[in-house]
């Protein structure tokens, strides 16, 4: 089909290494592949593959020519594709006034989605960095986009709208360095709006009114900060409108102030536990089982000015925010991707302190993932609307939205199912749960032993014994449990 095409448009790369389940980003090799294998059409790539290329965390991303493409298109893609159109140079300068028509033209291609219509859209906000003034994150690619520009709510909205009519129900806020700055004019760190994002997931609402997933992402710390209430009003607006099960990602990056000023980051660290602090208070509230909103941590390693101390603060930092109570969703630990026109390019401290990185992801994964997960998604909590994604003797699946729990469910279910679970266990990265309902008549011994209280031997007694006239037969043998109410028949 595609070598009858007149034109091939391919927006490829990546600026944060990471690793997934249900598909990865192509390769470098992958588009090369590609480029070569189809005949008919011209073929033009942009992107960030622009800035260039690494295969993963802890490598240079170098610039390198990418052949079986005709052209690249430089700068803005939309722009460029524009100009090249046009007969011109295909360079595009941004300009969200551009950018809005190719949204709603292009939303049907989501149809075309392996996943569909399982597919959580991306919503740009704003492109460019407030903290770019100071030079930026000394890793961060935002500042090669100058300073913000804010998408208006009503650019956003109509493309949500085009998305919807061809059946999007799937959304997160997420191509900007930090929410709470959309539309807030000047400054670093310039005071958060309430009342625009009000108006803006007021409108995402009414544009998508059977939406089942709208999420955010990239939110400052230091924003949260210096500007608690107004913060507080802002949190409290995006949770008016939202999904439950949300995450506000903080780029802690390090805990090391040795770090934060040597690479021009955007939080200390008692800034970014105020932040936590907060984002608990407006968001830790439950609906449906789920807290509302949580905050989710990044770290990022390798970056100048480390030191064995470093990973050290890092600890010391978690096991505080443990301490005190609080709920993170998730903690990403990931080794800097430097670009080229970055500092962190030639200021890095990549292959110095390899032991005390393994040692930190360890650290984190035994000591605090466990626990978070154990106070997020305490025993009895149910997730709607799981997606299995790998089927298997325990298949595993996810709901759709930011960060969304791996859910290990230990029976086997085709691919693309989509069902209720309630948490019976939980592991360092994932959560073990079982189908709803509970019918003990039914399920497999394979859950019949997760069930809390239950183990081998009972699960074995519990074979011998159905079927069970009622309930009350079952928990003679099972006993009880935090899952009596899910149980049937």
């Amino acid at each position: 089909v595609l070598d009858k095409a007149g034109l091939l448009v391919a927006i490829a790369g990546v600026t944060v290494p990471g690793k997934y389940l249900g598909g990865s980003p192509a390769t470098l090799t992958e588009l090369r592949q590609i480029g070569h294998m189809i005949h008919g059409p011209q073929k033009l790539i942009g992107g960030p593959i622009g800035f260039g290329y690494a295969g993963e965390g802890g490598k240079k991303a170098i610039k390198e020519q990418i052949t079986g493409f005709d052209t690249l298109l430089a700068g803005d893609p939309a722009g460029a594709l524009d100009q090249f159109l046009n007969g011109g140079e295909p360079t595009g300068v941004f300009d969200y006034t551009r950018n809005d028509p190719w949204s709603v033209a292009g939303a049907g291609i989501i149809a075309q989605h392996p996943d569909f219509p399982f597919v959580m859209c991306e919503l740009e906000t704003a492109r460019g960095c407030s903290h770019g003034g100071t030079g930026g994150c000394s890793f961060c690619t935002e500042p090669f986009y100058g300073r913000p520009r804010y998408r208006t709510v009503s650019g956003i909205a109509s493309e949500v709208a085009a998305l919807a009519a061809y059946g999007a129900r799937h959304f997160r806020v997420g191509r900007q360095p930090d929410i709470l700055a959309y539309g807030a004019g000047e400054g670093e760190y310039p005071s958060p709006r309430p009342d625009l994002l009000e108006e803006l997931f007021s409108a995402i609402r009414k544009s998508a009114p059977d939406l089942k997933t709208l999420h955010i992402d990239n939110t400052n710390p230091a924003t949260i900060a210096r500007h608690e209430e107004k913060s507080r009003e802002a949190f409290a607006a995006i949770v008016r409108h939202h999904t439950p099960g949300d995450v506000a990602a903080f780029g802690m990056e390090s805990a090391d102030p040795a770090v934060i000023a040597a690479n021009n980051l955007k939080a200390q660290p008692d800034e970014v536990f105020r932040a936590i602090e907060i984002v608990n208070e407006i968001g830790g509230t439950r609906r449906d089982g789920i807290p509302e909103l949580l905050p989710g941590l990044n770290f990022v390693c390798g970056l100048a000015g480390e030191s064995a101390a470093t990973y050290e603060m890092n600890e010391h930092f978690l096991a505080h925010v443990l301490k005190a109570g609080l709920l993170v969703r998730r903690v990403n630990i990931r080794q800097v991707m430097p670009f080229e026109g970055t500092p962190a390019y030639s200021n890095n401290t990549l292959g110095k302190h390899e032991r005390q990185f393994r040692a930190f992801k360890e650290f984190v994964r035994t000591k605090i993932d466990l626990s978070m997960l154990q106070r997020v998604f305490p025993v009895g909590t149910v997730l709607r609307d799981v997606r299995v994604e790998i089927s298997g003797n325990l298949s595993f699946g996810r709901q759709p939205g930011s960060y969304p729990i791996l859910t290990g469910i230990p029976v086997q279910i085709p691919v693309r199912t989509v069902l209720d679970v309630v948490v019976v266990d939980w592991g360092m990265r994932s959560i073990t749960a079982l189908p709803l309902p509970l019918n003990v008549n039914t399920l497999p011994v394979s859950a019949i032993r997760w069930m809390p209280g239950v183990g081998k031997k009972r699960a074995a007694s519990v074979m011998a014994k159905r079927p069970f006239a009622d309930i009350a037969a079952f928990k003679k043998i099972a006993g009880s449990s935090p899952l009596d109410p899910f149980l049937v028949c």
